[in-house]
């Protein structure tokens, strides 16, 4: 099973788990998921080919509907819009008043005033007339009821009405910023200039004032040159940090991690109780520490190099002492001890369940299908498949789908492998 799903941390919690259950361990754990893993990589990938035939794609077309956020970054990117003030019982009312009646995230970046023709940044006291034009930021999702809400989509070139507004993206470097809010930055008041949007991890985000930032983060600034200067100064952007390897919350994960994956838990029926494992449980804290270490002044940042060589080391290591110890008993296996029949089941495991999931996202789900071949490599915690997928186009299709699914799948690889060994065995 973990071999045909590629899913190395299942292997080392059934290990662990026949380990704990009977007290020595099984070689032919080891051996079946030598066996089945190569076919396993490759058998994903040619499921993935084959629900392209299956479902007859038009990869030109689905590539076109994934590259304006259907189904998969509705909800994550923003964009602008430029919006004609029509509605008559916003007039004369100030900013901050009318996020509780609108209920949807948006920043008003700039506004240009009916009378005098001026155009200005906004703030939370800024007071809007019929009239005025307004240039709102917000998520495809929420756009239309905004757009519907204040009055009319128009376009509108913003840089040609005041050029001594510019824009610019800053990095957020200092590490005393990490888990501090917009709101108590007070970018608008201290120095004239509004942050508009945020881009962590190749994703826009709404500047919302209780947004926490993060390091890493690159932030939209608008405002005079000035301002945006002195606001740069304050948020850091200096490359030369970001280098900085932040190990403290590596080691506080894995510390953490290993005693979490230590603690039973009984599941009625099991003789034995289940334990997260040396996979299970880092894994749950580094999601946790993710979520939640900005606001407890952890930074979480790795440069991506720095995060691909430790997990390249990690799982290199690994999968090297599985083929010393299986590497022995490996030819024999496959040929005079069944091994083959092993390979069969790992097929079956490793096709069947994808093309079932392919075709039940497909029609019912309506996923688009670099999304669906993304979340069928996430389920499948398979990195060839998603390099092979990410291969297949230019957009960001597959990774999202890939990395929403891929922290539950983990999870559930690991538990699964060991109710299969408590219940079994």
């Amino acid at each position: 099973l973990s071999g045909a799903v590629t899913n190395t941390p299942g292997l080392g919690a059934a290990q662990q788990a026949n380990s704990d259950l009977n007290g020595i361990d099984a070689p032919d754990i080891a051996l079946g998921y030598a066996v089945s893993y190569p076919l396993g990589v490759v058998g994903i990938i040619l499921s993935l080919l084959a629900l392209k035939y299956l479902l007859r794609i038009n990869t030109a077309q689905e590539e076109k509907e994934a590259e304006v956020g259907l189904g998969h970054l509705q909800e994550l990117t923003v964009r602008p819009v430029s919006i004609e003030v029509r509605n008559e019982s916003v007039d004369g009312i100030k900013i901050k008043e009318l996020r509780p009646s609108l209920n949807r995230k948006f920043v008003i970046s700039r506004i240009k005033h009916r009378e005098g023709g001026e155009t200005e940044l906004v703030n939370s006291e800024t007071v809007i007339h019929v009239g005025d034009i307004i240039l709102v930021i917000s998520t495809p999702i929420d756009v239309e009821a905004i757009t519907i809400f204040f009055g009319k989509e128009i376009k509108m070139e913003w840089e040609q009405l005041n050029k001594q507004l510019i824009s610019r993206r800053i990095l957020i470097t200092k590490p005393e910023l990490n888990g501090k809010t917009l709101s108590q930055l007070k970018i608008r008041n201290n120095f004239g200039a509004s942050i508009t949007r945020i881009n962590r991890s190749g994703v826009d985000l709404v500047a919302g004032p209780q947004l926490q930032l993060q390091m890493g983060d690159r932030v939209t600034i608008v405002g005079t040159e000035l301002a945006v200067a002195h606001a740069e100064k304050v948020l850091g952007n200096s490359m030369k940090r970001l280098n900085h390897p932040n190990l403290i919350p590596i080691f506080i994960g894995i510390a953490l991690g290993c005693i979490l994956g230590s603690i039973p838990f009984a599941f009625p029926g099991i003789p034995q109780p289940v334990k997260l494992g040396l996979a299970g449980g880092p894994l749950i804290v580094s999601i946790l520490i993710s979520r939640f270490g900005p606001k407890y002044k952890l930074i979480t940042y790795t440069t991506i190099s720095a995060n691909l060589m430790l997990r390249e080391i990690g799982i290199s290591i690994f999968l090297a002492c599985v083929g010393l110890g299986a590497g022995e008993g490996f030819v024999d296996t496959i040929i005079h001890g069944g091994g083959y029949i092993w390979v069969g089941y790992g097929v079956i495991i490793t096709i069947l369940p994808l093309l079932i999931t392919g075709l039940v996202g497909r029609y019912y789900c309506k996923l688009n299908y670099f999304t669906l071949i993304g979340v069928l490599a996430g389920s499948t915690t398979n990195p060839p498949a998603l390099a092979y997928s990410n291969d297949l186009t230019s957009c960001d299709a597959p990774a999202v789908g890939y990395a929403t699914v891929y922290p539950l799948t983990m999870f559930l690889r690991v538990l699964t492998a060991q109710l299969l060994i408590l219940s079994l065995g």
